[in-house]
């Protein structure tokens, strides 16, 4: 089984950052594509920025590229979501996602992580 804890989320100012970290359990943490996911309250879920095993390669939502950063230590076992220039809308609680198909790409889809961690809310004031 495995599990992701996330951490780092808060009330932050419009323009302010914050540094989301997902802690991921188990030994091959380093072979899976992780991802970051938002969802504000009525809202769907929605892809915010995924990275592959070896962090070689990062994807982005267009609403969010330029401002926020993905990346990863796989000796740590962490994965984490650099947010930087926040804005209101961008309230919501964030996921983090493993895709456990060893050594894969990230994905915009949702369906095709297999694990999730229980999020952490970010809530941004104007």
């Amino acid at each position: 089984q495995v599990q992701l804890v996330e951490s780092g989320g808060g009330l932050v100012q419009a323009g302010g950052s914050l540094r989301l970290s997902c802690v991921v359990s188990g030994r091959a943490f380093s072979v899976y594509a992780m991802g970051w996911f938002r969802q504000a309250p009525g809202k769907e879920r929605e892809f915010v920025a995924s990275i592959t095993w070896n962090g070689g390669s990062t994807v982005y939502a267009d609403s969010v590229k330029g401002r926020f950063t993905i990346y990863r230590d796989n000796a740590k076992n962490t994965v984490y979501l650099q947010m930087n220039s926040l804005k209101p809308e961008e309230t919501a609680v964030y996921y983090c996602a493993a895709k456990t198909a060893r050594y894969s790409r990230g994905s915009y889809y949702y369906t095709e992580y297999d694990y999730w961690g229980q999020g952490t809310q970010v809530t941004v004031t104007s």
